[in-house]
């Protein structure tokens, strides 16, 4: 039987963080990013119909993104580099709404955050070196389906640890979570 992975709660209902276990040898290591049966313990019961794999240089951020009718659950690893990860509560009528966790994913540190649907998405490459980011969704990506908030949200105060993010124009144009229309916000 393989060792379980390592969970932590991460402050929010839903949001994990996971590390799971590697296996060094002289050769270097072997690591299972996802496994069902070891993950569905842990509560990510998600069935994961996409993996996307984003290379972005340091200082850049994406996010933060969801989509509503098509929501996505993601489970997000580092195979190289660092970045600090971000979920966001956006679900209506949620306790929780509009309250963040963060934490820190590096190829070096092996963790994984599990992210909710209902959850805003994004993070931020640190360091000096660029970040390969793998996540696996529960449900394909839906251009038509695709909508966000703000990075630099002041109602929800995140301390970006970077004062001058690289951001796309598509992301620079997300309104405030104050400013969203009800009804472009999931349901709890």
């Amino acid at each position: 039987m393989s060792p379980l992975p390592i969970i932590e709660p991460a402050g929010l209902p839903g949001v994990l963080i996971i590390t799971p276990p590697r296996y060094d040898d002289r050769r270097g290591y072997f690591a299972e990013l996802y496994r069902a049966d070891l993950y569905a313990p842990l509560g990510v019961r998600a069935s994961f119909v996409q993996a996307n794999h984003s290379c972005s240089r340091p200082s850049v951020l994406r996010g933060l993104h969801y989509q509503l009718r098509h929501p996505q659950e993601k489970l997000v690893a580092v195979a190289r580099g660092r970045i600090w990860d971000i979920a966001v509560d956006v679900r209506r009528g949620s306790p929780t709404f509009g309250r963040w966790t963060a934490c820190e994913l590096s190829a070096e540190n092996r963790r994984q955050i599990f992210v909710p649907a209902g959850f805003a998405h994004g993070f931020l490459v640190l360091g000096d070196e660029p970040a390969d980011v793998i996540y696996f969704c529960s449900r394909v990506y839906a251009p038509d389906d695709e909508y966000g908030v703000r990075w630099d949200d002041p109602q929800l105060a995140i301390p970006w640890p970077c004062t001058a993010p690289i951001v796309s124009d598509k992301d620079a144009r997300l309104p405030h979570l104050a400013d969203m229309p009800p009804e472009h916000l999931p349901l709890a």
